[in-house]
């Protein structure tokens, strides 16, 4: 190694040394006030993984567009009368713009989550569909902090459930551990996770990850996280959770796969 390379590679471990520094300070001084820090990390300007973590995750993985989608789905949830007000179509024009077509988005990868309630037909059937409605809007109100969080996006509502993206499958895997413990009554919540190259538009996402993720849900029991193999294999080790043993699952209108119950780590 010559002498310039060797002070490259000094000067480039020193600033690393202190943008490290720098990030664990800032980290610390937003953890600080946990109101902001909850707030932060709920339209996207910090990641939550960042906060636990500063020196070993990105900061923000929120684009900008995003953010602003993350901020009126916030708003909305905590002031419904909000959409009365100034009107569904309007939000979303501000948040997605110009859209996309399918054909025209390159395919990149990305970790698909779905989730549903267990029981949420019978539950509906028994008290009527002013306590389901109600139900879910709880439900959603209680779920969407927890996904921003993470990094994650709510692609679409889906009755009683949710698809989301996220950007890493740790995130996935962190965020659908919080959302089964926070969402247990009077429905429990049933997770299914897969990862793969997709179709992502701004108000969509398109390929056979979706439709494995889908149906890897419909295998889960109330208060279970089930994960393909593929996102175990893209993640382990990891602290915070921990994997079961793989069984061999035959999906309907899938190719049988591995799957894997998620737990927390203890």
């Amino acid at each position: 190694m010559t002498h310039v390379e060797r002070a490259r590679e000094v000067g480039e471990a020193t600033l690393a040394s202190i943008r490290r520094g720098v990030s664990e300070r800032l980290a610390e001084l937003i953890r600080s006030d946990p109101e902001w820090a909850e707030q932060a990390a709920d339209v996207g300007l910090v990641d939550r993984s960042w906060l636990e973590h500063p020196a070993d995750q990105p900061f923000r993985t929120a684009p900008p567009v995003e953010m602003v989608q993350r901020f009126l789905e916030r708003t909305t949830e905590r002031r419904p009368s909000m959409l009365a007000s100034v009107g569904l179509s309007a939000l979303q024009g501000l948040s997605l713009g110009r859209g996309e077509v399918a054909d025209e988005a390159p395919t990149q990868p990305v970790t698909v989550m779905f989730t549903d309630l267990e029981g949420f037909t019978r539950f509906t059937a028994t008290h009527g569909d002013d306590a389901a409605a109600h139900l879910v809007a709880d439900h959603q109100r209680l779920m969407g902090p927890i996904v921003r969080s993470r990094g994650g996006r709510i692609v679409k509502r889906l009755g009683d459930g949710l698809m989301l993206t996220f950007p890493a499958p740790e995130a996935a895997v962190l965020a659908a551990l919080e959302l089964v413990d926070a969402v247990q009554e009077p429905l429990r919540l049933r997770v299914g996770i897969h990862l793969g190259e997709a179709v992502v538009t701004r108000d969509d996402v398109f390929g056979h990850v979706v439709n494995v993720a889908a149906r890897i849900t419909e295998e889960a029991a109330g208060g279970v996280v089930l994960a393909s193999v593929d996102v175990r294999e893209a993640v382990v080790p990891m602290a915070g959770a921990r994997f079961g043993r793989a069984r061999r699952t035959k999906l309907k209108g899938v190719e049988p796969m591995s799957l894997v119950r998620v737990e927390p780590a203890t």
